[in-house]
């Protein structure tokens, strides 16, 4: 098969066409900051009118926007290539919002969310395989022979192939009569050169590197009777994608959301509603990114953390490559490098607004880039020492994380780091409980969790201390309003976007009050401190 095309580097000369579908939930309507949007992107030979029956089932819960791929339904014939197609999504679409598509829509969505992961809240597949064709090491997806005779058959007549595809998207359907007299009855479309495009893209894509490397949630749904998209690779996305949610629908081909839409609708809705305590990574580098200016007025027990850190470092080493990793106003990584004279000290921030602020005040000769700890922008074997303080709590994925870590060390590489547990903020948590059922107060990872990540990844453990540390305040005031000035508030997805009524404010000091010592109102931090070297 020939390599996709290298990108186009023009913006996009006609829009693709986007129909947009606004929730029909006063709560959404209402929500602030609103909750971002569902995204849906059709499968081949389709366009967005595929969404009509499931449609008002997720409307009921979700604005809506359906994209019409190039060629298909309303959008302009183009040709672009597939570095373009991403290009111009990106153009288009919201700065946050989910994703959902079937088909190659879904193999669409997956190179999306691997390119731009920071705008993607979640990822969901629909009947899509990783890569549609057998390749070495995948076996469970369409022959190759198969899949070349139908782009053959297309070529040669189209018609007549397109009747052949209906019913092998409706084949084995539990409905598979009344689906096919639907798929036939309202059409596909008229042929232009864009399905050729979009044909081959299906041939093309391989999307196993890139599910293996996405840090966002990941839902993939598979037909049990599909015939283009077996369900027995379920067992392959999952062990390719890490912590992502595999279902299989029971009865349902290759058009579920047209044969099941009332047993799909729920999964999806569950899916983009459930862990209410899943951090929203697009908030966290928001809220961090407008506390830079005040933050290291306000970060005490993170730079008392961080100086005990760099107390604990080896002077007689000379590291050639460190990196400061959520590096925040990059006042260690100015004090690494002083540390270590003469060393490459790059500081990586997730949020946009410490990195301005680190190019704006830090003038000694370090290196910025914004980027995700949980997808390290960065080569393999290139770091002599990783350095990190408050920032891993933050990362959904330890795991990815700490596997990350341990690709970019060189071998003897040092990895040191400070963390927090979830037994941190353990009275605000409490007197939340009182008031009511959001989520208020970050959840962390469990400590145990962290070090087996370390292990997992190949490291030697040679400090893991956690401590615990109480903070006292005259009143609840001036903890939250540090927690804020800190960009340390809560970023959860289960957060209540709405106002919090003055009411349950009241509700909330009377519960915390009753926590008082002689000292104020306490707030414990769970501490950990760890050095170890990648083997």
């Amino acid at each position: 098969m020939a390599e996709l095309s290298t990108a186009l580097q023009q913006p996009m000369q006609q829009p693709l066409a986007l129909h947009h579908w606004p929730s029909q939930s006063c709560y959404q309507q209402q929500s602030t900051p609103p909750k971002p949007p569902l995204v849906l992107l059709h499968g081949w030979g389709n366009s967005s009118q595929t969404w009509r029956t499931l449609r008002p089932l997720l409307q009921q819960h979700l604005d809506l926007i359906a994209v019409d791929l190039p060629g298909f339904g309303d959008s302009p014939a183009s040709a672009p290539d597939f570095d373009c197609l991403l290009q111009w999504l990106g153009q288009q679409l919201p700065d946050r919002f989910h994703l959902l598509g079937w088909s190659l829509g879904g193999m669409v969505a997956t190179a999306f969310a691997g390119r731009y992961g920071h705008r993607v809240a979640s990822l969901t597949t629909i009947a899509t395989n990783a890569s549609f064709i057998q390749r070495p090491g995948w076996s469970r997806a369409m022959a190759v022979p198969v899949f070349e005779q139908f782009v053959s058959s297309f070529h040669r007549d189209a018609p007549t192939s397109l009747r052949r595809f209906a019913g092998l998207q409706s084949q084995g359907d539990e409905r598979e009569r009344a689906l096919l007299r639907e798929l036939r009855r309202t059409g596909q479309g008229t042929v232009n050169g864009d399905w050729h495009t979009a044909l081959s893209w299906l041939g093309q894509l391989d999307n196993r590197s890139t599910l293996a490397d996405l840090a966002v949630p990941c839902l993939h749904l598979l037909g049990e009777q599909d015939a283009l998209v077996p369900a027995a690779v379920a067992g392959d996305l999952l062990a390719g994608n890490p912590g992502a949610r595999v279902e299989i629908l029971p009865g349902s081909a290759h058009v579920p959301h047209l044969g099941c839409p009332a047993l799909l609708a729920p999964i999806i809705i569950d899916f983009l509603q459930a862990d209410p305590h899943r951090l929203d990574k697009h908030w966290v580098a928001e809220s961090f990114g407008r506390a830079a200016a005040g933050y290291d007025a306000v970060a005490h027990l993170q730079r008392q953390t961080g100086e005990q850190l760099l107390a604990g470092l080896d002077t007689g080493t000379r590291p050639e490559a460190i990196i400061d990793i959520g590096c925040g106003t990059g006042l260690f990584a100015e004090r690494l490098q002083r540390h270590y004279p003469g060393s490459c000290c790059l500081g990586l921030d997730l949020a946009e607004g410490m990195i301005r602020y680190c190019r704006q005040q830090r003038h000694s000769g370090q290196h910025w880039l914004c980027g995700d700890a949980e997808q390290l922008p960065l080569a393999d074997g290139s770091i002599d020492l990783a350095f990190s303080n408050f920032t891993f709590q933050w990362c959904q994925n330890i795991d990815a994380v700490m596997t990350g870590l341990a690709r970019v060390l060189r071998s003897e590489g040092k990895l040191v780091f400070s963390t927090i547990g979830p037994a941190s903020l353990r009275e605000l948590r409490a007197a939340w409980r009182e008031v009511d059922g959001f989520t208020h107060v970050n959840r962390f990872t469990a400590i145990e969790a962290i070090r087996q990540a370390l292990v997992n990844a190949g490291f030697r453990i040679h400090r893991f201390d956690v401590t615990e540390q109480v903070q006292y305040y005259r009143e609840l005031g001036d903890l939250t309003r540090e927690l804020k000035a800190l960009g340390a508030h809560n970023v959860t997805a289960g957060r209540n976007t709405g106002l919090t009524g003055r009411q349950r404010i009241l509700q909330l000091k009377r519960a915390y009050e009753r926590l008082r010592t002689a000292q104020g109102l306490p707030a414990s931090w769970e501490i950990l401190q760890v050095v170890a070297t990648r083997s």
